[in-house]
């Protein structure tokens, strides 16, 4: 085995010339019934994903296995229908109106487990599409922006079709996928997807609730923080701390000038000392050429850098994840509005149970206090009781902080009468009173 892996390293560029074609002619392997994963996030294949609704018409019953992706909605539009069907673990706003009118599925399960999925044959995969960068001297292509999802998937699937990007960075860690693994190779010129995180939310509430955050997180705290605005902006308030480091499934563009600060360093991380570590990128090129080649950075496992037993490792881990809405109680709902989907657990669970594990370690759930309808009406994130049919993600029992604009209620330990008054607190002003006058109907205060 030894001296077969030594010859292709040793003839990866011939291997690699070998299997050089085009997308369309890549994907004449996908056959009707197979099972395919899609990379995800900002790494999305765009040339593979537009040659597989090319060739759709000639398939029937295809499913695409995935999470976040930020990128059209051709391959989920009507058309595709009896063709190719989605199978999403996250709900992306590109899927979210074919999973809601029952042209896609949706599958719930802890980001932690997704790539398990794979690996212990519930979901066999047939094809993984893969976007990754240039090979090195050796024939070692690195995942890129997205290793996390994606490197137990690919190891799992029996063809593998990889988009050779010179755009994608080489990131370093647990990322590098070797060319002689790679079934068909089309090569690329692309730049991966960009999101700016701060365009999200009323910046004012946005900067508001950041600043209640930074103040829960001490010097030498490790942070995971999710994706969004206010994640981004909490980075913003804490060039004041000390020695904090990073352990998150995803990073943004608001680490880098902590970094160049020497506010983020990792000196008194318990686990990895010295490295951020993460599982996908997801900002601008600004990112993704800081994270280039960068050995601060270190991209792993999703299975890994979620587990709640790994996260637990880290002393004073601070996770920052948000909600839709939470009841008196403490239940936070964070994947549907009522029983319509919106997005999923995530990694909010991993890291909350992780954090909540974790030796000084503080779990935050944060979000607005209120919400704008389509009809311009104004209803409080804080309610009574949960909407009818909305999904727990985070429960009563796990919850920790919860944070508005108006400050954080600390509910652990907590009874119900006080995690009532706690959240009446950081409720708007406007809807305190009727709030009070719910919870007395309900005996809960």
């Amino acid at each position: 085995m030894a001296a077969t892996i030594w010859k292709e390293i040793k003839n990866w560029r011939e291997i690699y010339n070998s299997r050089v074609t085009t997308a369309d002619e890549a994907l004449k392997s996908v056959n009707s019934g197979d099972r395919l994963y899609l990379t995800g996030n900002a790494s999305v294949p765009l040339q593979l994903l537009d040659a597989l609704v090319r060739r759709a018409p000639e398939l029937r019953d295809v499913e695409v296995s995935q999470v976040l992706t930020i990128c059209p909605q051709d391959y989920v539009s009507p058309e595709m229908q009896g063709h190719v069907r989605v199978n999403t673990m996250f709900i992306s706003p590109n899927v979210r109106q074919a999973v809601n009118e029952g042209r896609a599925d949706f599958t719930p399960v802890l980001l932690s487990e997704f790539p398990l999925l794979f690996k212990n044959g519930h979901l066999p995969l047939d094809v993984a599409l893969l976007n990754v960068s240039l090979p090195d001297e050796n024939g070692f292509c690195s995942l890129g922006g997205e290793a996390g999802l994606t490197m137990t998937a690919a190891e799992s699937a029996r063809i593998v079709i990889a988009q050779v990007n010179k755009k994608m960075p080489r990131t370093l860690g647990d990322t590098f996928f070797h060319v002689s693994r790679m079934t068909h190779i089309v090569e690329v010129d692309a730049p991966l997807t960009e999101r700016h995180m701060a365009e999200e939310g009323d910046p004012e509430i946005v900067e508001q609730i950041a600043g209640h955050i930074s103040s829960l997180i001490p010097d030498g705290a490790t942070m995971q923080l999710g994706i969004g605005a206010i994640p981004d902006a909490v980075l913003k308030h804490l060039f004041s701390k000390k020695d904090l480091g990073i352990h998150s499934e995803l990073i943004s563009d608001g680490v880098i000038d902590l970094v160049e600060a020497g506010v983020v360093n990792c000196s008194r991380k318990t686990l990895h000392p010295g490295k951020i570590v993460c599982g996908f990128l997801l900002g601008t090129k600004r990112l993704y050429d800081w994270a280039h080649n960068n050995p601060m950075i270190e991209l792993r496992r999703t299975e890994y850098v979620n587990d709640p037993f790994v996260v637990a490792q880290n002393d004073r881990m601070v996770s920052v994840n948000a909600a839709i809405e939470v009841d008196f109680t403490g239940q936070i709902c964070a994947d549907s509005i009522g029983p319509r989907m919106y997005s999923a657990v995530g990694g909010q669970m991993d890291f909350v149970y992780g954090a909540s594990r974790s030796k000084g370690g503080v779990a935050v759930i944060t979000m607005p206090s209120t919400s704008t309808l389509r009809d311009g009406s104004v209803v409080s994130k804080i309610t009574p009781l949960l909407k009818h049919g909305a999904g727990v993600v985070t429960s009563r029992n796990h919850v920790r902080y919860l944070v508005t604009e108006y400050g954080a209620a600390d509910l652990y330990a907590k009874s119900v009468r006080q995690r009532t008054q706690a959240l009446i607190g950081v409720a708007h002003p406007m809807f305190r009173e009727e709030l009070t006058e719910k919870a007395k109907e309900l005996r809960y205060i």
